[in-house]
């Protein structure tokens, strides 16, 4: 008998999908299996509820249920452009939240790098929604210590985050990057930020395509400039839904005019294939501020399509490379 409801707490199976009611169930992303087992796991997907790090509106705590309220439709179809489930090619779980102790908030940054080491160090890719742009950070710091070596990032942002900040336990969602430069974890040279604008003396060597560039060269442009300044470096991909314009996210903390479009942000994801991604985070989506879930409907589309880029790495030796 089919599952017709609820298959993230009833399928047996991590792989495969199910079709049920887009309005009605248990709302894991895209109603994957909800479970702590990361046993013959390929993705976790988990929240990270944390906003105590913002300068300007709060709310991204709440960022994680709303993105996977959101992506009930995208589990309805196949993924568009793609074609294909990428869940018959990997075994993709929502992992649940993060749990966070905000009346200790110099717990927060050991709480978050703890629950990234015991998914990775399972050799599962860890697929995370904020929560504030500060949660990278302490995921970047688990990636350090399994990884070794310096790190390329791919970071879309209104923001470059690299403002001075030399206090270790800050809780700051716009220094993440310049303390992960500093103390060595990310490799600024062979790093790229995409869609920034707003100003900061020092970006600290980092490779930036600012939204202007973006808009006068074109995402194809966009995206043979990321390939060529991170090659085959281990990359994470951070992606600040901020980076979109307040007109196609209007539900974030820190919205700043003359962003990308949502198509514009997914045409550049969707052309990044064959990357060495070791990781990636969506975050900043803050509910209260959004509109007809339109900010929280870019995020799961964002989501999304990492996860198809990384099913069509896994399935394109059997497609002779396509």
């Amino acid at each position: 008998m089919s599952i017709l409801v609820d298959a993230a707490v009833v399928r047996k199976e991590l792989k495969g999908s199910n079709l049920e009611m887009t309005y009605g169930g248990v709302t894991s992303f895209m109603r994957r299996n909800y479970t702590k087992d990361l046993c013959g796991v390929d993705v976790a997907i988990s929240g990270i509820p944390f906003d105590l790090a913002v300068t300007y509106r709060s709310g991204s705590r709440l960022g994680p249920r709303a993105i996977r309220e959101a992506s009930v439709q995208l589990a309805e179809l196949l993924p568009y452009p793609w074609g294909f489930d990428p869940f018959n090619q990997l075994s993709v779980i929502d992992y649940g939240d993060c749990f966070l102790d905000p009346h200790n908030p110099m717990t927060i940054r050991d709480a978050i790098k703890n629950h990234i080491i015991n998914i990775i160090n399972k050799n599962v890719f860890p697929l995370t929604f904020g929560g504030d742009h500060y949660i990278t950070y302490p995921i970047l710091l688990a990636m350090a210590e399994k990884y070794g070596d310096k790190l390329s990032i791919i970071h879309f942002d209104a923001h470059c985050d690299t403002w001075i900040d030399d206090e270790e336990y800050s809780l700051n969602h716009g220094t993440m990057f310049y303390k992960a430069i500093k103390n060595g974890i990310i490799d600024p040279k062979t790093s790229v930020q995409i869609g920034i604008r707003t100003w900061n003396d020092d970006y600290m060597g980092v490779n930036v395509l600012d939204a202007q560039y973006v808009h006068d060269n074109g995402t194809q442009n966009v995206i043979h400039r990321i390939k060529d300044i991170v090659k085959d470096r281990l990359v994470y991909l951070t992606f600040d839904i901020d980076c979109l314009d307040p007109a196609f996210a209007p539900g974030t903390g820190t919205p700043v005019s003359g962003g990308l479009s949502s198509a514009q942000a997914l045409a550049i994801i969707r052309g990044l294939s064959g990357l060495n991604l070791i990781g990636a985070d969506v975050v900043e989506v803050a509910p209260s501020y959004d509109h007809s879930e339109i900010t929280a409907i870019a995020a799961a589309h964002i989501a999304c399509d990492i996860i198809c880029l990384l099913a069509d790495k896994k399935r394109a030796p059997n497609l002779g490379g396509v």
